[in-house]
């Protein structure tokens, strides 16, 4: 089949759905769905009246999918895959871009001269930046959409990478420190899309493996920038001015890369495809845009007590991965100096292993929606990895350590699309790209508690130390994760059980 616009439809996804307009007349809504005003004088449910709005919005609900009148099939789109590559691409450059100066921490700090604690924050500047934008940040995706929110994002990141190439001097710090900045702006606009992408562009038995492969090129940029810096990059104390030509490859190359693929996403990103891809998204497609309310979205999300404790527990273990990242160069070199190259490369394997984590739980969560019970599976792992890194790093064997870091990575970095594709499903209908935001900024905020903490520990006593201490806090995720009350919303919508516990809210 062919678009008006010329686009062909792959064979997808079968199964009827209303077309909006024959959909009834809506009322206010939260989130996307609507609720049911209340009997007494057309006034909204209280926000306590739960079960009374959740039978309320399964009977509104089933009522839009019931209604007759002209039909309309669910198909995927052939476009999605080219969405998905794009936007993995720029995602890749930039996390290549966040981890590039850590995993050369004595290099920069040599070449800047400044200290581990000024380069560290090279790293951290991700993390500072996204906690006060996510808001504006998942506001803009929401109200102006998914095209607007990845021009913004691979704009940006084109932008700081061009600005670093005029930081190439010793005593340039505040330079490359502005570029990374702005670097960081283009993360708000990157982290929170891999759940929108997937839940727009692909249908229910793919969405996880979808959503997967959007974290994977962010994962992949991390390996890279594991790799390929201390490759292109190497410590030449003596030889300032070669170490500048070095820096300026890797940035020239960054910066010609990053403007390619903002064009690319110009040219490829649109905001939805001609026909929704699952009847969930069919559902969110009925109800008009000026009847979603961002705050009200905000508020359902704090009021729903499975998400909160998935926020924490999702910012307890990717906080410890981001610590863990930006303080493995020190890490590694205080028992094995002078192994920088190998430092890199235990990176690699740590983020290569979990991509591959990555896409087994995509596909196992797609094939049983088991979203709990992997999630908790793989926090116990990752706990379990953890330890058994922090008491064999300092045993004198490389290998060892390259052995146990690709464990760490395997479940840690692996649970990453795990936590988005669970808050997707215990938070629906609300936003995609809002859950996903507020899980970040819980990421950010540990991140950088995580890194402080853990680089002081590391510094004033051991590496080990600074280990022990983020055992402890996944621990405690651990603990939250277990509590959480597994309610799969969106499973239901395509399932066509309709169990949605969505409260009503004024026409205000």
């Amino acid at each position: 089949m062919v678009e008006d616009g010329g686009e062909e439809e792959a064979e997808g996804e079968s199964g009827e759905m209303p077309a909006a307009a024959a959909a009834p007349p809506l009322q206010r809504c939260n989130g996307f769905l609507p609720g049911k005003e209340a009997e007494d004088g057309g006034q909204a449910a209280p926000a306590g009246s739960g079960e009374r709005a959740a039978a309320d919005a399964e009977a509104e609900a089933e009522a839009m999918l019931a209604a007759g009148g002209g039909r309309v099939e669910t198909r995927l789109s052939r476009r999605r895959l080219a969405v998905l590559a794009v936007f993995s691409c720029y995602s890749l450059v930039n996390a290549f871009q966040w981890i590039q100066y850590s995993i050369l921490s004595n290099v920069f700090a040599g070449f800047y001269g400044v200290s581990f604690t000024q380069i560290d924050w090279l790293s951290m500047v991700y993390m500072v930046a996204y906690v006060p934008l996510i808001l504006p940040a998942t506001w803009l995706l929401d109200a102006r959409g998914l095209r607007l929110t990845a021009l913004l994002g691979s704009g940006l990141n084109g932008l700081g990478a061009w600005l670093k190439c005029a930081s190439l001097g010793p005593g340039r710090y505040p330079v490359t420190l502005a570029a990374q900045a702005v670097c960081a702006v283009a993360q708000v606009f990157i982290l929170g899309l891999p759940s929108r992408v997937a839940s727009v562009w692909f249908g229910p038995t793919e969405v996880s493996t979808a959503c997967a492969v959007a974290v994977l090129g962010n994962q992949l940029g991390t390996a890279i920038g594991f790799l390929l810096p201390p490759v292109l990059v190497p410590n030449t104390p003596d030889d300032i001015n070669l170490m500048a030509h070095n820096i300026s490859i890797m940035f020239y190359g960054t910066a010609i890369v990053s403007t390619l693929l903002f064009f690319l996403t110009g040219v490829v990103f649109e905001e939805k495809p001609k026909y929704p891809p699952s009847h969930s998204q069919a559902v969110l497609q009925t109800v008009p845009p000026e009847n979603y309310s961002y705050k009200q979205s905000i508020i359902n999300l704090f009021r729903n007590i499975p998400f909160v404790l998935l926020l924490i527990s999702y910012g307890i273990m990717t906080g410890a991965f981001y610590s863990v990242s930006t303080l493995l160069n020190q890490m590694i070199v205080t028992h094995y100096e002078g192994e920088e190259v190998n430092a890199g490369r235990i990176g690699l394997t740590l983020v290569v292993a979990g991509m591959v984590g990555s896409i087994i739980c995509g596909l196992w969560l797609d094939y049983t929606k088991t979203y709990k019970q992997t999630t908790l599976i793989v926090y116990i792992l990752s706990f379990i990895g953890l330890l058994v890194f922090t008491f064999t790093l300092d045993l004198g064997y490389l290998i060892v350590v390259f052995v146990t870091g690709g464990v760490l990575g395997f479940f840690m970095t692996g649970y990453l699309p795990l936590g988005f594709e669970f808050a997707v499903e215990i938070t629906y209908p609300e936003s995609e790209g809002t859950s996903s935001g507020l899980l970040n900024a819980s990421a950010q905020i540990f991140g950088i508690i995580f890194t402080l903490v853990q680089g002081k520990l590391t510094t004033d006593y051991s590496p080990r130390a600074g280990n022990l201490f983020l055992c402890a806090w996944i621990f405690v995720g651990i603990i939250l994760t277990a509590l959480i009350k597994s309610d799969l919303r969106r499973h239901n919508v395509n399932s066509g059980i309709m169990n949605l516990d969505v409260k009503a809210v004024s026409g205000d």
